[in-house]
């Protein structure tokens, strides 16, 4: 019998215009492994219903004829149904209360869910991932951000010149214009007041290595975390150079007991640990948070941290591009998430408020939480390179099986959190938060 694979359109934001696969991966779906897949219309997606149609998929209002449906993030509660197959970002593995009613819905109607976050090598490394152009998204807006701030403040910036992520045609051409940024700070040099400019980069992952490739565009010189703290003589640095540096959980965090930092402990034992990343903040121009944050973990920027930076006027710490975006997490004054249509806001550390834009005193944060979305076509040709090899093996998969039994390719057995409705061994701990 015939198995209809799905791709469901987005719409829990107005701006989601990614697609798990695009025409290209589905014309080789349908021509090379006569697979049958119905695309469920769209008017915004970033790839035409016509494009998808030529490529040989079936163009449907619904996808109720569909066994397996993919997509990008989630889904509504009334749109699932009994012992289908759904493999999509369900931002459930942390015990998520606000997605523990989806959970749920799934549950009782006996489907399986395949999450993308935890399809994952023998290392542990994730394979299916939209995090480099997190990082590429994320740090277009910090930058043109920076220029709207700096332009605040009275400094005509070259960085005035650029523009959010999301009014680029391509990443080709967003590197075009930060190339020419470069170009001009190499030859101009950066205002006196402004120096030494510290770009710091929390984590090294896809997101904070697909951030420091956009950085890699401008004139740049990268130095430990304990440079940093010397460089105080503007007289004798160089006027056309931006400093870029990179904490790991080493320069991050200490142990309370002042005992030698150990990283596998430090992910063991959380709480034998603090943050000393505070301590960098005076120095920093621009932030970039990049890191994985669970509540167990210390905060990085405090907002007691952050009302000390201003308590002796305007710091030198402009903005921070909180590409993570975990609200009040590893950096706490990220009280909301932003989105595409309103990306940036002002947090006052006085009142701990925020306000829309970035016109107002206090510390500029951009914070969007979909930040791929806003080069949608780059980072779906991207994900769907590495997708395509297990959509076949998924469509094809009998899910009436026990879960030792499931001939599954062992990345997306390890990403398995329901089968039938149940949760899958590595799972079971979500219990907690469902009941």
């Amino acid at each position: 019998m015939t198995k209809f694979i799905g791709i469901r359109h987005e719409d829990k934001y107005a701006m989601e215009r990614r697609a798990p696969l695009t025409p290209e991966h589905v014309k080789k779906l349908t021509d090379q492994e006569k697979l049958d897949i119905v695309v469920q219309t769209s008017d915004k997606r970033i790839f035409t219903d016509k494009e998808y149609r030529e490529a040989g998929a079936k163009i449907s209002s619904d996808l109720k004829n569909c066994d397996v449906i993919f997509g990008v993030k989630e889904i509504p509660d009334d749109f699932f149904e009994p012992k289908k197959t759904y493999v999509f970002f369900s931002h459930v593995i942390k015990g998520q209360s606000y997605n523990m009613p989806m959970l749920k819905r799934m549950m009782e109607l006996k489907c399986n869910l395949i999450e993308y976050e935890k399809v994952v090598d023998e290392q542990d490394n994730r394979l299916i991932f939209f995090g480099r152009y997190a990082g590429l998204a994320g740090l277009i807006n910090s930058l043109w951000s920076l220029g709207l701030r700096l332009k605040d403040y009275g400094f005509d910036t070259e960085f005035t010149n650029l523009k959010q992520a999301k009014d680029y045609d391509s990443l080709k051409e967003a590197k075009e214009a930060i190339s020419d940024v470069g170009r001009a700070i190499a030859e101009k040099g950066i205002p006196s007041e402004l120096r030494p400019f510290v770009v710091a980069f929390t984590g090294y992952g896809n997101v904070s290595q697909g951030a420091q490739e956009i950085l890699s565009w401008l004139p740049v010189k990268e130095i430990t975390p304990e440079k940093l703290l010397t460089l105080h003589d503007r007289k004798k640095l160089p006027d056309n150079l931006i400093y870029k540096v990179v904490f790991k959980e080493e320069d991050m965090v200490e142990r309370v007991d002042g005992q030698p930092f150990e990283l596998q402990d430090y992910y063991t034992h959380p709480e034998n640990y603090r943050s000393k990343f505070e301590q960098y903040l005076p120095s920093v121009s621009m932030l970039i948070n990049c890191v994985y944050w669970d509540p167990k973990y210390p905060r990085l920027v405090t907002k007691k941290a952050v009302k000390k930076l201003f308590a002796s006027g305007r710091p030198k710490l402009t903005v921070i591009g909180d590409i993570s975006i975990d609200v009040e997490g590893s950096v706490e004054c990220a009280l909301k998430p932003a989105t595409i249509e309103r990306p940036i806001y002002i947090y006052d550390p006085e009142t701990e408020t925020i306000s829309d834009g970035h016109d107002k005193e206090g510390l500029l944060l951009m914070a969007v939480d979909i930040l791929p979305a806003e080069l949608p076509r780059d980072a779906s040709e991207s994900f769907g390179d590495v997708l395509i090899n297990f959509v076949k093996s998924i469509a094809e998969t009998d899910f009436s099986r026990s879960y030792d039994n499931l001939n599954l390719p062992r990345a997306i057995k390890k990403g398995l959190i329901l089968l039938n409705g149940e949760l899958t061994p590595d799972y079971k701990y979500l219990e907690k938060y469902t009941n």
